[in-house]
């Protein structure tokens, strides 16, 4: 997702996606040691993607 598209959502919204990607994360590892990641890319996309929504979500917590 982009910043702008992670930015309208809710704080829940942004738990419940970010825990998708951790979910998703912990999948590719195990793909990764296995020898049948397709995509040795995804885990470095998911994982800036997760670092991405903590700082939406350390934002938005001091805003209110």
């Amino acid at each position: 997702m982009k910043n702008d598209e992670l930015r309208e959502l809710s704080i829940p919204e942004l738990h419940a996606k970010m825990e998708e990607l951790r979910i998703e994360l912990f999948n590719l590892r195990f793909q990764k040691a296995k020898n049948l990641l397709d995509r040795p890319d995804r885990i470095r996309i998911v994982r800036r993607s997760i670092a991405r929504i903590i700082t939406i979500i350390k934002e938005k917590e001091q805003k209110a």
